[in-house]
């Protein structure tokens, strides 16, 4: 969510058990000023926060002049002192996927992984060589930075026409955008991943002319697997406000206040995938 108002918009997640602290409040407020300029970032976001066994880890992301590809992600323990996240690699979250568990709550903190690999005898007979033992180490802050990108590519989600794609295919916000009415709001077609779109949706003749190429470029959530279970959807304050919560991500919480430009989301738990879900429906 915006980091300007930030004090504001946590109360409309409040339903969902997610709270700041009046120092915590206090301390980002001044902190990401002094974070946008010091980076550049043309916005500043409170992405949430990652629950660790010893510390959590307070998440904003700054944002260049595209929205979705220029993106830097921050940690923090204290609400004032950020540390850059690294870019992750397809090394990296092929490693960090062997880790299980809590977070530590210590950036430096390093996992052991134990890989067994069959070796090549002195004839050159593959795998009839014995085994052989390597030992992976990963550290918290790279298991950290592929957790954020998991999750958002998941469950990271913008109300239909937020943004648009401009003529040179950067992605920007909308400033026409005046929000969602109340029937829609409540459709769960009407918010869209904020991701490079992956899938391929068949849509009829009579569907496709009523789509806007500008805005409609992204993928909707409806069509997430399982689908109608992926997600709760609740309006609060009579049709005041909307909140949407993922059933994979425990912790993800999404709001919208319908006619208004107001809609933001955070993330406050383990890091942990709910991979039970398909076994609750």
């Amino acid at each position: 969510m915006e980091s300007e108002g930030l004090h504001m918009s946590i109360d409309y997640v409040g339903s969902s058990g997610i709270i700041l602290s009046t120092e915590q409040k206090a301390a980002l407020q001044s902190s990401l000023v002094i974070l946008r300029n010091n980076y550049k970032f043309e916005r500043v976001l409170f992405w949430g926060k990652i629950l660790g066994v010893k510390n959590d880890y307070f998440i904003v992301q700054g944002v260049g002049k595209d929205e979705l590809k220029e993106r830097k992600t921050l940690y923090s323990q204290d609400c004032i002192h950020w540390g850059l996240l690294p870019v992750v690699t397809t090394k990296m979250r092929n490693e960090c996927s062997f880790v299980k568990g809590r977070f530590t709550g210590d950036p430096s903190y390093e996992y052991e992984h134990t890989e067994t690999a069959k070796v090549d005898n002195q004839d050159g007979e593959k795998g009839e060589g014995g085994e052989e033992e390597n030992t992976i180490l990963i550290k918290e802050e790279d298991r950290l930075a592929t957790t954020i990108e998991a999750i958002d590519y998941d469950v990271r989600i913008v109300p239909r026409g937020a943004f648009l794609r401009t003529a040179t295919a950067a992605v920007k916000k909308n400033r026409s955008f005046e929000g969602l009415s109340v029937a829609d709001s409540g459709k769960l077609s009407s918010y869209f991943h904020f991701r490079d779109p992956v899938l391929f949706i068949k849509k009829s003749l009579l569907q496709k002319s009523e789509l806007d190429k500008a805005i409609d470029f992204l993928d909707p959530i409806d069509a997430d697997v399982p689908r109608g279970g992926s997600w709760s959807i609740h309006f609060e304050r009579g049709s005041g406000l909307v909140t949407l919560r993922s059933l994979h991500w425990i912790g993800f919480s999404f709001f919208h206040v319908p006619g208004t430009r107001k809609y933001g989301y955070i993330y406050v738990g383990t890091g942990n995938k709910n991979l039970d879900l398909p076994f609750m429906l």
